[in-house]
């Protein structure tokens, strides 16, 4: 697996200054074409976990490096399904993904060992490897709706999250309508920068004058920092 180095940042934002920002940002950045006519599109991943929530206790922790596993799908398709496992060094993040069948999907929703054999790809070999080995499961579904816009000098991707939920049912991961509860304070969104080596210098001041509060923690955390009762995990 080649590893695609990228720079990665997590701002918080109430809406009124999210909706200027993207005002701003849509003038000189192109609205990446995947949104089609809607404009944005809505994301879904399954993330996964230990018996000891290791993956929740190293970000809470800071831990430097670290890695989680997810599965994620866009719009409520069922067409393209990601296995994707994202590493953390510092700013810079490493991402690789793999696709997963439905079948196997539903398998591993499941909390069970999916079929594989030598033509499987290596993610999913090494996910079924962490699940046998540590007991990694599914443990709650992530899911916002994504405003993206590019640039493609430096790679450059700001995206625009709202509508931050989080849900525990796991097998309701492709139903239409998914129980869930918000988990940041209403009005409050999140907007991330990513890029490959140099972030342009238009782009940097447009952030800096809008008053982001950067954030070091991931839609993960903030959405298993309480299960659906409310309660601590």
């Amino acid at each position: 697996m080649e590893k695609k180095y990228r720079h990665e940042y997590k701002y918080l934002s109430p809406e009124y200054i999210l909706s200027y920002l993207q005002k701003r940002v849509g003038m000189v950045l192109q609205l990446d074409p995947h949104t089609g006519d809607a404009k944005q599109y809505s994301i879904r991943s399954i993330y996964f976990d230990d018996m000891y929530n290791t993956c929740y206790r190293e970000n809470e922790n800071g831990t430097d490096p670290r890695e989680k596993f997810r599965i994620r799908i866009y719009n409520g398709s069922t067409e393209h399904i990601k296995l994707e496992l994202k590493q953390k060094e510092k700013t810079k993040c490493f991402k690789y993904s793999a696709p997963l069948s439905f079948e196997q999907c539903k398998t591993i929703m499941q909390g069970k060992i999916p079929q594989y054999d030598s033509t499987t790809p290596f993610l999913v070999k090494k996910l079924i490897a962490r699940m046998k080995l540590v007991q990694l499961r599914p443990v709650c579904i992530v899911s916002y709706e994504r405003v993206p816009y590019i640039w493609t000098a430096g790679n450059v991707r700001i995206t625009f999250d709202r509508n931050i939920r989080s849900s525990s049912d796991i097998n309701a991961f492709f139903d239409k309508e998914l129980p869930s509860r918000p988990v940041l304070e209403s009005g409050t969104n999140m907007v991330e920068v990513k890029f490959d080596e140099l972030l342009p210098d238009f782009i940097y001041e447009l952030l800096q004058s809008s008053r982001l509060v950067q954030t070091a923690f991931s839609k993960y955390y903030l959405c298993r920092r309480y299960n659906m009762t409310g309660e601590s995990i």
